[in-house]
């Protein structure tokens, strides 16, 4: 038991526990980040997830459907692989509270999911049971989404278990015209 604490400690230290980025850096760079106006309408989503050894484990594109109605924001997602598999069908519900914060559910979202809005990016954060083969772990998204423009965004999302990056996840986003 004490060699596997010894090596667990020495990977952690080695590879890095996480990702520590500041919200409050982008609060003054543009375009400002709006995930209501981004996401009403339909947006089209391709990306990739990366292992910790950098490989590509799977390949993606994803369908979003959006709509606003009064302070909640619907996200209906139809995702399908070219590479890999995972989850087929997410509906996201959020909300905002107050003009920087947001909170949102789905169905195979653990508990509440927290977001922070800063200028052009989006800090979202969840927790969720993730199938791999015969089983599933809870992990956490710390996911950082960044406007370009007004009809282009990138996701960046970091898979962590026990605080340590276990995956990657890239997704680049485009709003229909």
């Amino acid at each position: 038991m004490f060699k596997v604490l010894v090596v667990f400690l020495l990977t952690a230290l080695t590879t890095g526990c996480g990702v520590n980025i500041d919200a409050n850096r982008y609060q003054n760079i543009t375009p400002q980040f709006d995930p209501f106006t981004f996401f009403d309408g339909k947006v089209k989503a391709w990306g990739l997830v990366q292992n910790r050894s950098g490989e590509m484990v799977q390949r993606f594109t994803v369908k979003i459907d959006g709509t606003v109605k009064g302070d909640t924001l619907t996200l209906d997602e139809v995702f399908h692989y070219e590479v890999g598999q995972g989850v087929t069908h997410r509906v996201w519900k959020i909300s905002a509270k107050g003009k920087s914060q947001l909170k949102g559910s789905a169905q195979d979202i653990l508990g509440m999911a927290t977001g922070q809005l800063a200028g052009n990016a989006m800090r979202w954060q969840y927790e969720m049971d993730l199938p791999m083969d015969d089983t599933s772990y809870t992990v956490q998204f710390d996911d950082w989404i960044w406007a370009f423009e007004d009809n282009t965004i990138i996701n960046r999302s970091y898979i962590k278990k026990f605080g340590i990056v276990m995956a990657e996840v890239t997704i680049f986003m485009q709003k229909a015209p």
